[in-house]
This record gives structure tokens, sequence and C-alpha cells, in this order.
């Protein structure tokens, strides 16, 4: 079974932040990395404002139902610092993305190591972010929309990617 981690990069939604904590926590998963403009749950030394902490934290309990205090994560301020620190230390970066290099999940062969980059709810992972993936990946879309909300698309990958290794 694959050791995973979360980037979640420039995700504006705290319930989609939350409802992220809470699939991470149901399925194990390591930790998360809040990168960009992602909100966060109020931590040690924290700079922000102090009611605005507490709004967010406020906001992210709501889905997350108290997974934010079981799931280890941490605030990144630069996220391509990030990929190369995660790089030395194994992580092969996947991107979960709809692209034209998009690989199919279902027939993904998932390494042992694996650093998941989430990205933007319309817009998606920013093309440079793309660029330093080492693989991205997509699930297939059988309907008339082109893709999930963004915790509903990351619950997805990682069930996948967890318990269905190809």
């Amino acid at each position: 079974m694959s050791e995973i981690i979360i980037i979640a990069h420039n995700i504006r939604s705290t319930y989609n932040i939350g409802s992220i904590f809470r699939t991470a926590d149901g399925l194990g998963i390591n930790k998360i990395y809040l990168t960009g403009y992602t909100p966060y749950p109020l931590i040690l030394n924290d700079e922000r404002l102090p009611h605005l902490s507490a709004k967010i934290t406020r906001a992210i309990t709501k889905t997350a139902l108290g997974a934010e205090k079981s799931v280890k994560f941490e605030h990144h301020s630069n996220i391509t610092e990030l990929i190369k620190q995660l790089k030395r230390n194994n992580y092969k970066i996947l991107a979960l993305e709809q692209d034209k290099n998009s690989l199919n999940i279902i027939s993904y062969h998932p390494p042992q190591k694996i650093a998941l980059i989430i990205g933007r709810e319309v817009e998606g992972i920013e093309p440079e972010l793309l660029k330093l993936a080492d693989d991205i990946i997509a699930i297939p879309m059988l309907g008339q929309k082109e893709s999930f909300n963004v915790s509903q698309a990351t619950a997805i990958a990682l069930y996948h990617l967890k318990y269905y290794p190809s």
C-alpha cells in the first residue's frame, strides 16, 4: 500500500478543505500540505489576525468534524521548494488534473511514496506546477460534466491510489 500525502494548492473553499481533511482521516493519509492561498486551521505562532484565523478554523471544522485535529498538516508558503524537498525524500509528485497529458487513474500503477497535488476549484492546477509533476493523472468522466468538485475528486483519487493499484 502506498504512503500518500496531499498538497492542496490555491483552493479557496474552507468547506472543500474541511472535506479533504475528513477524507484524509478516513483513508489514513499521512499529511496535508496547504500551500498558496489555501485556508488552513489555526497553527502555533499563527501570523494571521486572530479573528480571521478563528473564522477560517471554524469554517474548516464545520466539514472536517475534528479531522483537522487528527490529520497532520502544515502550511507551506513556497510550493516549488516543497516539491523539491519531497522529491529529495523520494516522493513521486502526482498532479490530479484533466490535461492532454493526463494518464487514466484506472490503469495507473502508483509508486510507494506519493505526493498528490490538488488545485484550484475552477481553473485547476497551474501549468507551471504541472511541469513539476512526475505524472498527471485524471479520473475518467462518463457524464456531461468535465470534472468533479475538488474534494470529491480528491476522495476518489486517494481511494483508488491507496486500495486499487493497477
